[in-house]
C-alpha cells in the first residue's frame, strides 16, 4: 500500500510503498500524482535507478524535456542532465553577492514556459552534506499581508539567463550566449491545476519587476525573495544514495547545497525536467518571451538541432 509521510506543515511529504523501478499502478499513480500537487515537493528512498529507469518513471509524469535547454545533457540520454559537483552552471554563482536568498530559484524560469515539474535523482551522495531545500511558493504567498497580496497581484516580472560579461565566465557564458532565453512572467500565478495563486519569487532568475526604477525593484524583490526563504515554508532533504525528490516547479523554489564546496566529498545527482506551459496571471495574462525559444518536449529539440 502507498503510503504518504508529511514531513513539514507546509512542503514535502515521503512516499512509501512504491517501487519506481516498475511502472505504477493507477491507484498508486493518482496517490502520487495527488501528494505531489499537495505537498509541492515528494520523496522517495531507496529506488536506485539507472538512467533508463529514470527516464521511464518521469515518462508516467508527463513529457520530457531536453536535459538542460542551456547546458546539455547526459551522452545517449537526451532526457537527461547531470547535477554534479562541478558542473558549467555553477560559475555564475562567484559573481553573486551572498544573501539569505541567495542561489534559490525555481528551475530555467528564463523560459517563456518553465518546466511543470523535476525529478532529481541521488547516485554519488556525501556522508554528511550537501542537503537540499525546497519552499512552497503557495503557502509564501499566503503568508503576505492582504495589502502585499493585492500588489503583487498585477506586477511582472523580467526572468533572464545572463552571461556573467566581466571575461571571467568561460564555458557559462559561451553556453547562455548560443541559447539566449528572457522572458516575463506574471509575478503571480495561477497554478493550471489546483488553482492556488503562486507567488512566483525565482531569486537566481529574476532581474527586475515591470515599469519600476532599478532601485524600486531591487528593494521590492528583496522584501519578497526575503520573505519567501522563510523557514516556516520550507523542508531540507537529507540525502542518500538511491533517493529520488520530485517537486511542483510551478510552485516551488529549491536551493541547491554550496557546503559541498568546502569538503572533498563528490556529490552527484541526475534531473529530469517535464515540459510547462506558459504561466498565467491572475489578470489572465499569460508569460510573454523575449528571446528565446519556448522550451520543447525532447522530441520535438531533437528534431530541432539536426535541422540546425
Amino acid at each position: 500500500m502507498v503510503e504518504v509521510v508529511p514531513l513539514t506543515l507546509h512542503i514535502g511529504a515521503e512516499i512509501r510503498g512504491v517501487d519506481l523501478k516498475q511502472p505504477l499502478a493507477p491507484d498508486a499513480l493518482k496517490v502520487v500524482r495527488d501528494a505531489f500537487l499537495k505537498w509541492k515537493v515528494i520523496f522517495f528512498r531507496d529506488q536506485h535507478l539507472d538512467h533508463a529507469e529514470h527516464v521511464a518513471m518521469a515518462r508516467q509524469f508527463g513529457e520530457p524535456t531536453i536535459g538542460h535547454a542551456v547546458f546539455g545533457h547526459v551522452e545517449g540520454f537526451p532526457e537527461i542532465y547531470s547535477v554534479a559537483k562541478n558542473r558549467t552552471a555553477n560559475s555564475k554563482y562567484e559573481a553573486m553577492t551572498i544573501t539569505p536568498w541567495y542561489g534559490w530559484h525555481t528551475d530555467v524560469t528564463a523560459a517563456v514556459n518553465p518546466p511543470c515539474a523535476s525529478i532529481l535523482r541521488g547516485v554519488t551522495i556525501p556522508p554528511y552534506g550537501g542537503d537540499t531545500f525546497w519552499t512552497n511558493l503557495v503557502a509564501a504567498y499566503q503568508g503576505l499581508s492582504e495589502p502585499m497580496r493585492a500588489f503583487v497581484d498585477g506586477q511582472r516580472a523580467i526572468h533572464a539567463f545572463e552571461a556573467r560579461g566581466d571575461g571571467k565566465g568561460g564555458a557559462y557564458d559561451e553556453r547562455v550566449k548560443r541559447r539566449a532565453l528572457r522572458s516575463e512572467h506574471p509575478l503571480v500565478s495561477i497554478h493550471p491545476e489546483t488553482g492556488e495563486k503562486v507567488l512566483v519569487a525565482s531569486p537566481s532568475f529574476i532581474k527586475s519587476l515591470v515599469r519600476f526604477t532599478p532601485r524600486e525593484s531591487a528593494k521590492l524583490l528583496e522584501i519578497l525573495w526575503e520573505h519567501v526563504v522563510r523557514p516556516e515554508y520550507t523542508v531540507r532533504f537529507k540525502w542518500n544514495a538511491g533517493d529520488i525528490a520530485f517537486w511542483d516547479n510551478r510552485s516551488t523554489a529549491h536551493l541547491a547545497p554550496r557546503d559541498i564546496f568546502q569538503s572533498d566529498f563528490d556529490r552527484q545527482l541526475y534531473r529530469i525536467t517535464l515540459v510547462g506551459e506558459k504561466l498565467v496571471g491572475v489578470d489572465g495574462r499569460p508569460s510573454v518571451a523575449i528571446e528565446g525559444l519556448p522550451i520543447l518536449s525532447v522530441s520535438e529539440e531533437l528534431k530541432l538541432m539536426a535541422a540546425e
